[in-house]
């Protein structure tokens, strides 16, 4: 076989793949974001402990790559599918730092998005519930393990960067906690953008839902409205056709009087002017 048939659509059936490996990305997402906050969240970990979580990010890494192979050379127009997963390839390429790690969870909703409801709203409200959460907690990860140990920082503890991880993500921003080490302040700046996009979407999402609440209300209305002029429109047939079949039946019993009715004498005169049409003397 040529090497181009191994690369071929036919080759490589990519529904069924994705189909099989959706739940193992998934599940491998969830031990990666482990492994990486495991070291942050217990900072006296042996060395040993953290070679095993840095041996496990280093895995699903591996597996985030293979199932993006895999879906690329199953792609049709590959180019044109690579113009359409650049997020992907930006994700997989990321350098091994700490804070950039993080960004791979993106994957998970990705992979959870091909198991969304086909409605537009079914996969914009996974996006949202999805992002905000990994948002907030990835968010507080990146800038406990910025922060931790820095002298007159104000976040010292997951308890710490979750509360600002949420009033950052909300643009509440209490300010009574805040990062002061560059790269903090950079995952600060991240979360700030992607939280307005956040709001905004949930926003949009709920204002279409609201929307289309009231349309399906007035539709039921409309429709109710047109049920009970056709129940009147047919109520209305059926006086009209009850009248002319009682108005058939008079006209009928009328003819029958009137054939029961005796002739006129023959030679009876009728009257002045009945039969040649001239009027009577005055």
């Amino acid at each position: 076989m040529r090497p181009t048939a191994l690369l071929s659509r036919d080759s490589w059936p990519v529904s069924a793949w994705e189909r099989w490996s959706q739940w193992p990305l998934i599940f491998f997402s969830l031990v990666f974001l482990g492994a990486y906050a495991w070291p942050i969240l217990e900072p006296d970990l042996s060395r040993g402990a953290v070679a095993a979580c840095n041996a496990v990010i280093l895995g699903t890494w591996a597996l985030f790559a293979v199932d993006y192979v895999v879906r690329f050379l199953g792609a049709d127009r590959r180019g044109r599918w690579v113009l359409h997963h650049l997020l992907d390839l930006f994700i997989l390429a990321l350098p091994l730092l700490r804070p950039l790690q993080l960004l791979r969870l993106l994957l998970l909703v990705r992979v959870l998005n091909r198991t969304a409801a086909g409605t537009l709203r079914g996969k914009v409200g996974l996006y949202v519930a999805l992002g905000s959460m990994l948002l907030a907690l990835t968010a507080a990860l990146a800038v406990l393990d910025a922060e931790r140990g820095v002298p007159d920082a104000s976040i010292t503890s997951f308890a710490d960067a979750l509360w600002w991880s949420l009033t950052t993500m909300t643009t509440v921003g209490y300010g009574d906690t805040y990062p002061v080490t560059g790269a903090g302040r950079w995952v600060g700046a991240g979360l700030m953008v992607t939280g307005v996009a956040l709001l905004g979407t949930v926003t949009a999402t709920l204002a279409s839902w609201l929307v289309d609440r009231i349309t399906g209300e007035n539709e039921q209305a409309d429709a109710a409205e047109r049920a009970e002029d056709e129940r009147a429109d047919e109520a209305r047939d059926a006086e009209t056709a009850a009248l002319r079949r009682e108005v058939t039946a008079l006209r009928e019993q009328l003819a029958v009087l009137i054939d029961r009715l005796p002739a006129p004498p023959v030679g009876t005169d009728p009257g002045p002017g009945s039969r040649t049409g001239e009027e009577p003397p005055a």
